[in-house]
């Protein structure tokens, strides 16, 4: 059938047994990868929900190619359907069942005659065996080959490349952890503090903090169990751990042509246990010659990696701008946006282009700075009830305007959100041709952008924006997580508000 412009097709199935399909037809990679060099994708299947859904069917749009969304049965209205070309229902709501069941998404892409698939970011994105069974599939995987992604998204392949390459990493071990006793020697060679960390996956899932031996002990066990289980690879390894460090990473993106090149770097020390609130971009206060240094670094490992797509090369920065690498995301980021704005690139658009067989459309002397860029993502969260997500449905939706602003979102006024996915709704994004600038434009965005009745983290964005510590760029990865226990301990004293926490 047919509603919103979008035709839609069910694939809900009653079964409990996994969809049965024909094999994959085991097209050779280099013949798939001929075909389509040929020309430019005619239809595009999107494996994602969302504002990002929606960001890649405009990419595609503005390329002239058709698209097609999957979707489970919690986000049957979802307002992003209404733009795509075709529609397919792949599962209910839980993405276990759905937008994680690789066989239903590569069912949908065969009965709409898609060329290519798209994973965004999140669910399969940085999935190895999704790429390959995509392309063994016959349809192009928008994003690096497995071979690349299995390379740069395990963190210890990834580190032994970076040194051979120049990419500064931490010191620590440089293979997954076998044996506790090596690992607990090589802790007390580089000195506590140190970080046990999952070599697979991220958002902060599968690390441990240890100050001492039996913190190490305890945390490498209880890291290995929880990296088993999130991503299904219990291997861990440690590093040195800074206290109090700035997150810098760069945007790249290569092609299969052996190009590739850095589109600078943005800083996301704004955080909350790990999980990004704010970006911006360039890093502020960062000495021009050692961003220069990391950023071609960066673009370096890519081009070893003989990688085709957009990947960010994330790095700590200690108070003496010393770089440290923590890893490489394979797929385009939430944030993307933020660089987009002060380059002027359409970095989805670019993935499209790279991924159909085309040269990267710039050189690295074509990519220039202009002016500074700032995100706030939009979670659907109660900030004063621990952050506690918000489903329900939208009432009111009045979106911020003015020059320089732009908001990425699938929400609307109507919109119901569904429990069963990521709390984020939209990401408000400023440009100004300085960072005072910037701030004061997403000061005003922040204070006409209405949402109701569900609680979200506008007001947790304004209250940073007016925080010293991120106007004078004096900021780390832990100040959010101070200025918040401080508010709790005052209203728990019901003392009057305090002075906002220095770094």
């Amino acid at each position: 059938m047919r509603a919103g412009g979008a035709l839609h097709v069910d694939l809900t199935w009653t079964s409990r047994e996994p969809l049965s399909i024909r094999p994959f037809s085991k097209l050779p990679a280099a013949c798939a990868a001929a075909i389509h060099r040929k020309r430019m994708f005619k239809r595009i299947l999107i494996a994602n929900r969302g504002e990002i859904a929606l960001r890649v069917i405009r990419a595609a749009k503005s390329l002239g190619i058709e698209t097609v969304c999957v979707y489970s049965t919690a986000d049957k209205a979802g307002p992003w359907l209404e733009h795509a070309d075709q529609a397919v229902c792949i599962g209910p709501g839980p993405s276990p069942q759905s937008y994680l069941r690789i066989e239903r998404i590569i069912a949908a892409a065969e009965i709409s005659h898609a060329d290519a698939i798209h994973p965004g970011y999140g669910f399969l994105s940085e999935n190895a065996h999704f790429a390959e069974v995509c392309r063994d599939s016959g349809f192009e995987f928008i994003g690096p080959s497995p071979e690349a992604m299995a390379l740069l998204g395990d963190k210890v392949s990834c580190k032994k490349m970076a040194r051979k390459v120049g990419t500064p990493v931490f010191p620590g071990t440089e293979d997954a952890i076998e044996d506790i006793e090596e690992a607990v020697k090589v802790a007390h060679e580089i000195g506590f503090p140190v970080i046990v960390k999952a070599a697979a996956g991220g958002g902060g899932r599968g690390m441990r903090v240890a100050r001492d031996e039996a913190q190490l002990r305890a945390g490498i066990e209880s890291a290995r169990q929880e990296a088993a289980a999130a991503f299904g690879n219990g291997s861990v390894y440690i590093e040195k751990f800074l206290e109090n460090a700035r997150h810098f990473e760069v945007q790249t993106i290569g092609d299969k042509h052996g190009n590739a090149v850095h589109l600078f770097e943005r800083d996301c020390s704004s955080q909350r246990r790990h999980q990004k609130l704010i970006e911006e971009a360039p890093s502020p206060g960062v000495d021009p010659e050692k961003r220069k240094q990391v950023c071609e670094s960066a673009a370096a490992l890519i081009a070893s990696a003989k990688y085709s797509g957009a990947a960010t090369v994330e790095f700590l920065m200690d108070a003496k701008q010393n770089f440290y690498m923590l890893e490489v995301n394979t797929r385009v980021q939430v944030e993307h946006p933020v660089t987009e704005m002060i380059t002027g690139i359409d970095i989805v658009r670019e993935q499209i282009m790279v991924a159909s067989g085309k040269p990267l459309s710039v050189k690295q002397s074509d990519i220039k700075v202009s002016g500074h860029a700032i995100e706030c993502r939009i979670n659907a969260e109660d900030p004063d009830r621990g952050f506690m997500p918000q489903a329900g449905l939208i009432e009111t939706f009045a979106a911020p305007g003015g020059l320089g602003v732009r908001l990425d979102s699938h929400a609307r006024t109507g919109y119901r959100i569904p429990p069963n996915y990521d709390s984020m709704i939209g990401k408000l994004i400023v440009h100004g041709p300085t960072r005072e600038i910037a701030i004061a434009r997403m000061k005003v965005a922040l204070d006409e952008f209405k949402i109701g009745p569900v609680k979200t983290t506008i007001p947790l964005h304004r209250k940073l924006m007016d925080n010293p510590d991120f106007a004078n760029a004096t900021f780390d990865i832990h100040y959010v997580e101070r200025l918040l226990k401080s508010q709790e301990a005052e209203k728990a004293s019901g003392a009057a508000p305090a002075a906002p926490v220095k770094a």
